[in-house]
């Protein structure tokens, strides 16, 4: 059988065993943790730099890419290689003057070009560029500009073909920025304006530069669609107005005379203002109630209506639209539309290398496509081991992932331990401190006199306790001692006159009936009365007198009691026969009892 110290040197070295065992397995889970994420940190610090990489140079010819896109949107509608190219260089000017991006002014040119067929040369260019100062003077959207564009187009076709389209495109973006200037209006509104009206004024023969003074002027007080409504009213009413009123609205060669000349003639005929007959008689000779409001209004100011017109047909080129462009296009606006530009014409050198580079991975792809069609199977197995590789990859970053989660778990639960442990010290630093603290009250305490006082009472009541539990033993210590007889004859002498007086006192009681005051008495003489007593009880000869712990029948005290004394200071009490002759005096009895209570 294997003795303890063979038992304990085989467990202290299973120990030892499992220590190293754990010590390795520990160590090799480290490790391939570590290396799980030091591949993972290159997995993925190697797919960021590649994707950022690609990030840049795609950023680098980001803006090349989206003008050469603009320009084949356009290119799909025909244009020829020399519109293209004064297209884009229009575009890339403005964009450094105004601001913006050149591909978006090519994109406006795709609606411009779609409107107006026929452009060649510079034209597509210059509605481009004219479009985006109209937009930018007017604080409109370049594709609602470019609408507006088309539509007046639309409306003056004859005229812009009599002029050459690039110069009434000119003329038309100046007069609209004028008419901003000058009316409550803007961009956006007048091309609502003319698109309500259409072409029902030019049909009636009125100037571009009127028709754009009367819907500016009415836009002081509604939108522009509300004013190309009201006019369109006015214009349908005219020619039954003339002759409900018996006015004349046309010229010799039958065409509509101008506002400023219908507006004279009604004033000749009902006066500078309408009242309600007249209002009523305007509105049965032009057939509604907007025609009349545009008169009302109109006839308020025909003068300044003549000056606008006026000022309006004056207008020859896009001088005005440029001016306040420019006023609305600082410095930032300008560097940041030519950092665009820069880097379009950059990339644009770029492209074409690069465009074949990634044409042949496209090929690359078309094959590897062609592939899987013809061999499914085998790009399916391909498959499957690629997305073995992957699960692998990941069941290994999961392992990883439970690990760190793991000790940082540890870590946070450190945290609590060594927190419970910090309030423990303290709470035995501040337990250490209340004992300090009591330990200062009590010294403090015992300096104060009242507390001696307290403590001298106690002790003195302690004292005469201890005296009286232990006086018998004290008194038959010291009996024997010279100084200790002295000390009790001095008692003896002193309790004398106390003895004295008590004797006197039981005299008195007897002779006149009075009974004892002390309970011990009454019961004490009622049992002498009751018993035989041959002879009256001897006083004890000393304090050392017998004592028993039970009282015997028949009496207490007698003249043949015993005392037996021994070295270990033990006595014993005979039997004692108490006499109703002569009873014992008070004091007697009271010694006597105080005998048997010890």
């Amino acid at each position: 059988m294997a003795t303890r110290l063979e038992r304990l040197m085989f467990a202290i070295g299973m120990r030892d065993e499992a220590s190293s065992k754990m010590g390795k397995l520990r160590k090799a889970i480290t490790g391939m943790t570590e290396t799980v994420h030091d591949q993972f940190l290159r997995v993925g610090t190697g797919a960021m730099g590649a994707y950022s990489q690609a990030q840049g140079i795609h950023q680098l010819v980001a803006p090349a890419i989206d003008l050469n896109r603009a320009m084949g949107e356009v290119s799909s509608l025909d244009v020829d290689n020399s519109s293209l190219a004064s297209l884009q260089a229009s575009a890339k000017q403005f964009a450094m003057d105004y601001g913006g991006s050149a591909a978006d002014v090519v994109r406006a040119s795709y609606d411009i070009q779609s409107a107006i067929a026929g452009l060649k040369g510079n034209e597509l260019g210059t509605f481009s560029v004219a479009s985006g100062v109209l937009a930018r003077a007017t604080k409109a959207d370049v594709g609602v500009i470019t609408s507006y564009m088309g539509t007046m187009y639309g409306i003056f076709k004859d005229q812009a073909d009599r002029m050459g389209k690039a110069q009434w495109v000119e003329q038309l973006t100046g007069q609209t920025a004028l008419a901003v200037q000058m009316f409550k209006t803007k961009g956006p509104e007048m091309s609502a304006a003319f698109t309500a009206l259409g072409a029902n004024a030019k049909a009636a023969g009125i100037a571009a530069s009127e028709q754009i003074a009367i819907l500016g002027t009415l836009q002081s007080t509604m939108g522009g669609s509300e004013a190309g409504t009201k006019y369109k009213a006015f214009l349908a009413g005219v020619g039954n107005a003339q002759k409900e009123l018996g006015l004349k609205f046309t010229d010799k060669g039958g065409n509509m005379l101008g506002m400023v000349a219908i507006l004279d003639k009604l004033k000749g005929k009902f006066g500078d203002t309408l009242n309600v007959a007249e209002s009523d008689a305007l509105k049965k000779a032009f057939g509604s109630d907007e025609a009349v409001s545009l008169i009302k209004q109109l006839m308020t100011d025909s003068t300044g209506l003549a000056k606008s017109i006026d000022s309006l047909g004056k207008v020859q080129g896009m001088d005005k639209a440029r001016e306040m462009a420019s006023k609305m296009t600082d410095v930032w606006h300008k560097g940041s539309g030519a950092i665009g530009v820069l880097a379009a014409s950059f990339g644009q050198q770029l492209l074409p290398p690069l465009e074949k580079l990634v044409g042949k991975g496209v090929d690359v792809m078309k094959t590897m496509v062609r592939w899987i069609d013809i061999a499914p199977n085998l790009a399916r197995w391909i498959g499957y081991g690629a997305i073995t590789v992957m699960a692998l990859a990941a069941v290994m970053g999961v392992l990883s992932a439970a690990i760190a989660i793991n000790k940082i778990a540890w870590l946070a639960l450190g945290g609590p331990v060594r927190l419970a442990v910090s309030l423990f010290g303290l709470l035995r630093k501040l337990t250490f401190l209340q004992t300090a603290a009591t330990w200062l009250l009590n010294t403090s305490l015992y300096g104060c006199p009242m507390i001696w006082v307290v403590i001298g009472v106690v002790a003195l009541i302690a004292a005469v306790g201890a005296l009286i539990y232990w006086w018998d033993d004290l008194k038959a210590a010291f009996l024997d001692t010279s100084w200790g007889k002295a000390i009790m004859a001095t008692i003896d002498s002193l309790m004398a006159p106390f003895k004295l007086l008590g004797e006197t006192w039981d005299w008195i009681s007897q002779k006149f009936g009075f009974s004892s005051s002390t309970e011990v008495t009454a019961k004490a003489q009622a049992a002498a009365r009751s018993a035989e007593i041959p002879k009256a009880p001897a006083m004890l000869s000393s304090i050392n007198a017998p004592r028993s712990s039970e009282i015997p029948v028949g009496g207490v005290l007698a003249n043949n009691s015993t005392l037996n004394r021994s070295n270990s200071r033990q006595t014993t009490i005979g039997s004692v026969t108490i006499h109703s002759e002569q009873p014992m005096t008070s004091g007697q009895l009271d010694e006597w009892a105080a005998l048997q209570a010890g």
